[in-house]
């Protein structure tokens, strides 16, 4: 059959992205987490506007805060259009495949932006170890969620383009 072919790579490519995006919440929870806590000590040091940020991320530039939150959002977004991708692929029809689509174009279109805020960060410079993980994982994770995309259009074209077998809706 040749819409196993999209189907298998599909489901391989949210089931990487879902560990993937895992793992970029879980680094950028803990980016999040150093700031709010070092921010009083750090922030009582430097002048009057920029103390007054909310929020000051000692651990890297002035791009990291917009690039910290996109991520927690991309990541939360990015793992429930894989659950939901994942439960719409193995249906593997006409409709759920629709819905998966949409989801994981709207997982990649926020990646997307986490990525264009991890390239202002790494073109600013001045980084750990931790943000430039999380800046190569956003990347990294932008290009398989695209992959993702284009496998799940594939299998909407050969499962539409399929004519169907009586007795199956």
């Amino acid at each position: 059959m040749a819409a196993e072919g999209p189907k298998s790579l599909a489901f391989f490519l949210l089931i990487f992205n879902l560990l993937l995006y895992a793992i970029v919440l879980a680094i950028a929870g803990w980016v999040l987490n150093f700031s709010i806590e070092h921010t009083p000590h750090k922030a009582s040091e430097l002048t009057i506007p920029v103390r007054y940020f909310p929020m000051y991320f000692p651990t890297g530039n002035m791009a990291t805060g917009f690039f910290v939150v996109f991520s927690l959002i991309a990541g939360l977004v990015g793992i429930a259009s894989s659950v939901a991708g994942i439960n719409n692929i193995i249906e593997w029809n006409t409709p759920n495949l629709l819905s998966a689509a949409t989801t994981s174009f709207t997982s990649w279109s926020l990646t997307l932006l986490a990525m264009g805020f991890a390239c202002k960060e790494i073109s600013k410079g001045r980084t750990e170890a931790n943000l430039r993980t999380l800046e190569a994982l956003i990347i990294i994770v932008t290009g398989s969620q695209l992959l993702c995309v284009l496998a799940i259009h594939a299998g909407i074209s050969t499962v539409s383009a399929s004519p169907t077998r009586p007795g199956r809706v």
